[in-house]
């Protein structure tokens, strides 16, 4: 990248980063609020804050995360005030301020995502985006009701319809590159549509609607372990290998908490509505989240993010701890394993996001040829069969040859965004909002609206 583009890269990327500190802020004051319901001190002892725990971390800190990657992939500038009522609103429940406020601006954020998804339809039609609206509407859903008076427990199940729904959409468009038979995307999108029925239907009528949530959610898990490319890629190394990994330990979590739905029914309070919340939220969101940094974070911030192998820790600690947690501390109703397991689930998420932040400073300072080498003699490592770095996941060699066109695209890639190939040019040209490389990260690849901004992501074959 020419001077002047990479300046515009980080000045792209500073304000994009700009909208996702009310995000990470969210998430530090959910973590603030999750030690003072844990009964364990805290830096901060604002009274709200228990209050507003669930929503703070569901919609302040992970919707403005999907609705910034969302509005990035988009490319249109209205698209990024979802997720800044997002972080706004989040922040606003936080504060002395009317709770009302927050509030409202979580429905206007919710329901400009729900936009963003009528937008991508317009433009590229996909089987992944009747998921991902499906998503969006159980957010929206779940910030009217809240708005209305309707207390969490009760809208538990729309806000774990809103993210299971966003994140099963990506991993179908992913799983397309199988070339899915028609019958099978059928399947996945009935299974995502009794997810949806499911959550509307707990409030007309609890019992039946928790069985129908949590029998969708067990045939959802069943559909992704099947036909997700992860299962193939636990057998690579480095980042592929690693988010696979988390992949496959979310849906072990997903997979509980639709048991728990399924076999006990509604739940609002205690040790079992502990294990459901954590299962979904911790187990399934937060290991998601983990897989996908490397990949999508660079494409958003326009920042380098490599994957190193420390990256493992913090994955390795939080599934193990929830382990304590859920199953000694909530399922056994152990007090002590419960406390513990809280104060090490919070310990992962701040561990992890200070190894990633410190990786991608690295990054920064080496310089782009540095990281360039660096990625270069990983890949002709892989490509001698040598050992992985285990600072991989570049795919920057295989990248080139497509772009000099050294090398046939995959059967089954998904394909490229509306307006992005430039008539009679015989080259792509990036669809608006497709970010420019990372100095140093992998290229991004030809994408539809339905998957990640641009990015090539490291389970795609090439």
């Amino acid at each position: 990248m020419s001077g002047p583009g990479r300046a515009e890269a980080r000045n792209a990327g500073a304000r994009r980063a700009f909208l996702l500190l009310p995000a990470g802020l969210a998430l530090l004051l959910g973590l603030n609020a999750a030690l003072m319901l844990l009964e364990l001190p805290a830096p901060l002892t604002v009274e709200r804050l228990p209050e507003v725990h669930g929503m703070l971390l569901v919609l302040g800190f992970a919707g403005t995360l999907v609705a910034l990657e969302r509005a990035v992939a988009l490319g249109e500038r209205w698209a990024y005030l979802s997720p800044a009522c997002l972080g706004a609103g989040g922040l606003l429940l936080a504060t002395p301020v009317d709770i009302r406020a927050g509030r409202l601006l979580l429905v206007a954020g919710t329901a400009l995502l729900l936009a963003l998804y009528t937008r991508f339809w317009r433009r590229l039609p996909g089987a992944a985006l009747p998921a991902q609206g499906a998503g969006a509407v159980a957010a929206l859903g779940a910030a009217l009701l809240w708005l209305g008076g309707l207390d969490v427990p009760r809208l538990l199940p729309w806000l774990a319809a809103f993210l299971v729904l966003t994140i099963a959409g990506e991993r179908l468009e992913l799983a397309r590159v199988a070339l899915l038979a028609p019958r099978t995307e059928n399947t996945f999108l009935a299974a995502a549509g009794a997810v949806l029925a499911g959550a509307v239907v707990t409030l007309l009528w609890p019992a039946g609607g928790t069985v129908l949530l949590g029998a969708a959610l067990l045939a959802l898990v069943g559909w992704l372990t099947v036909y997700d490319v992860a299962r193939r890629m636990l057998r690579s190394t480095g980042l592929p290998r690693f988010s696979a990994a988390c992949l496959l330990a979310g849906y072990a979590w997903l997979a509980l908490a639709g048991a728990l739905w399924l076999l006990g029914g509604p739940v609002a309070e205690g040790p079992r509505y502990d294990a459901v919340v954590h299962a979904v939220f911790l187990g399934f969101v937060l290991s998601m989240i983990m897989a996908h940094a490397p990949v999508i974070l660079p494409a958003v911030l326009r920042r380098p993010l490599p994957y190193h192998r420390v990256l493992a820790g913090p994955a390795w600690l939080l599934h193990l701890s929830l382990a304590l947690r859920v199953l000694v501390g909530d399922l056994r109703e152990t007090e002590a394993a419960w406390r513990l397991g809280g104060a090490l689930n919070i310990a992962a998420v701040l561990l992890f996001v200070v190894s990633a932040a410190t990786l991608s400073v690295r990054a920064g300072r080496a310089g782009p040829g540095a990281r360039a080498g660096r990625a270069e003699s990983g890949t002709g490592n892989r490509r001698a069969g040598g050992p992985d770095s285990g600072d991989s996941g570049s795919e920057g060699s295989r990248s080139e040859r497509s772009r000099s066109g050294g090398g046939p695209r995959s059967p089954g890639a998904a394909p490229e965004r509306a307006g992005g190939t430039a008539a009679g040019s015989g080259c792509a040209r990036p669809a608006p909002g497709t970010p420019d490389p990372v100095p140093g990260a992998p290229d991004p690849a030809p994408s539809s609206p339905g998957r990640g901004p641009g990015t090539e992501h490291p389970e795609v074959p090439r």
